[in-house]
């Protein structure tokens, strides 16, 4: 079973314009990007998907593989699913372009799931809550799941309510029955291309949750787990956070 990561990348960025070209200790982070999903194991092939010029240059530059797609996608997984029109793999793996900092064992804990039951048409991840702070940021996206790891929902509100200790979420707040939702995707072929026909949804629009598309259309969505969290760089300063970080570890 082939398994194929897009990465999408645009260069319009309201905070961080160029962002998937802009240098992280010598390299566009877009590269960073792409060398971490290619240690991944289970991974095929890599391709980065844009609707800018520069970034295909960038991206050949170092040899890597990006297509050019249509620019007037209303959401990264139309984007992908153009992309997945033209590919003969059956898994496809949604990496974010703003993730320098991936970790190839995130990605199989995504990907086993399919892989291992066929009836599964997508996956994405969770990992622990590390704060009271971020149940409560409407920023940091929580999820829920059933007792076999199936999402019941996603919220950017602080869910679920501890009826029998709000009182006490100061320091009980790690008993939280809910985790972190990490924003990385594997869909099986087949439903990604599907996904875009299906119309938007009351839940979808007003939390602007795409995923939750597929919760209201009955799709399942399998929640892998992993101690790892997503380390995005959403603006200069995070790239700066980030550059410090690689820098303290090459010593």
């Amino acid at each position: 079973m082939r398994v194929t990561a897009v990465i999408p990348a645009r260069y319009a960025s309201t905070r961080f314009p160029g962002k998937p070209l802009a240098d992280l200790c010598g390299k566009p982070m877009i590269q960073w990007v792409c060398e971490g999903t290619a240690r991944c194991a289970l991974i095929d092939q890599v391709i980065v998907a844009t609707d800018d010029e520069r970034i295909v240059k960038a991206v050949q530059a170092f040899g890597g593989t990006a297509v050019m797609t249509r620019a007037d996608h209303p959401t990264g997984t139309d984007r992908l699913a153009e992309v997945a029109a033209g590919l003969g793999s059956e898994l496809v793996v949604n990496v974010q372009g703003d993730e320098p900092l991936i970790d190839p064992l995130m990605i199989e804990a995504a990907v086993h799931p399919l892989l291992d039951d066929p009836s599964i048409p997508m996956g994405t991840l969770k990992t622990p809550l590390t704060s009271l702070e971020e149940f409560h940021n409407p920023n940091v996206v929580k999820v829920v799941t059933d007792q076999r790891g199936f999402a019941l929902y996603f919220s950017r509100a602080p869910i679920p309510y501890p009826r029998d200790f709000a009182d006490q979420l100061a320091s009980r707040w790690r008993e939280l029955a809910t985790a972190k939702h990490v924003g990385l995707y594997v869909y099986r072929r087949d439903f990604l291309l599907a996904f875009p026909q299906l119309a938007p949804t009351p839940l979808e629009e007003q939390e602007k949750l795409e995923q939750l598309r597929a919760l209201e259309h009955g799709q399942r969505i399998f929640v892998a787990e992993t101690a790892m969290g997503a380390q995005g760089v959403d603006t200069p300063e995070d790239l700066e956070r980030v550059r410090q970080f690689l820098e303290k570890r090459a010593g």
